[in-house]
């Protein structure tokens, strides 16, 4: 049995699947997953749609539960100690979960509130949060206000307010414009850099990775590599994250654009 963590140590990993599957009565979408994201890394997740990359996010944040292998957050179970694992993880889902009617600021301190923190504590919280994001001078404004890549930064704010250690994403960028995917995707980097997050960033377009990423290819449900981009191209004989990616699933050029 795994030892759960209470204090987690500066070398813990940000997240660990160890051997997850799911299935959806007689549909297996996950088999047999594991990865890990180290403090101060990003780790790209890659996958079609359809891969499993939510069904790995929704079993990481405890909307399914995970009744096979292990998901550990900063060294706790997401099944044995759900309430430590999740206080350090922060998420932003592919749909948008705004309030459009609230204010930047409101929305931020109406999730502080779920929390459990004071006004003033939600307040200076929200603050520097959107000073982040790069949108403290516009606290006041309503979300209906915002573009799609402003709005997708209020809420990388959002889930910067409890401090987290780990971020997932879920194709955060699908439907910005390419200025927009650059902000947000630049936003996330320097969080890794300047204050040592564990990122997940699950996409499936190919232009979004760096040669310093680290990646990890689900394809059906299966994970088919997880390493360095360099050792990624070198493995699949290719120049391109996108024609890796298409040697090693099998895919289309279409299909993994």
């Amino acid at each position: 049995m795994t030892t759960i963590a209470t204090h987690p140590e500066a070398t813990t990993p940000a997240l660990v699947v160890r051997g997850v599957s799911h299935a959806f009565g007689d549909k297996k979408v996950l088999d047999n997953v594991s990865l890990t994201v180290e403090q101060g890394k990003f780790v790209m997740l890659l996958g079609l749609n359809g891969a499993g990359k939510s069904t790995l996010f929704s079993l990481v944040t405890r909307l399914y539960d995970n009744v096979s292998g292990e998901i550990l957050i900063r060294g706790f179970d997401v099944r044995r100690k759900p309430t430590a694992a999740l206080q350090r993880l922060g998420v932003v889902f592919q749909s948008r979960t705004l309030d459009s009617d609230l204010s930047l600021l409101q929305n931020l301190k109406y999730h502080a509130a779920l929390h459990g923190m004071s006004t003033r504590l939600a307040t200076e919280r929200a603050m520097q949060a959107l000073e982040i994001v790069g949108l403290a001078d516009r606290a006041g404004e309503k979300i209906r206000a915002m573009s799609g890549g402003q709005a997708r930064r209020v809420e990388i704010a959002r889930s910067l307010m409890h401090k987290p250690d780990l971020l997932l994403l879920d194709e955060a960028t699908v439907g910005l414009d390419v200025g927009s995917r650059e902000s947000v995707i630049g936003i996330v980097r320097d969080l890794v850099a300047k204050q040592g997050l564990g990122v997940l960033w699950a996409t499936h377009l190919m232009d979004e990775v760096r040669a310093s990423d680290l990646v990890v290819v689900l394809h059906k449900g299966k994970v088919l590599y997880n390493g360095s981009v360099p050792d990624f191209l070198k493995t699949t004989n290719t120049g391109t994250v996108g024609a890796a990616f298409r040697v090693i699933t099998g895919s289309s050029a279409e299909e993994a654009a």
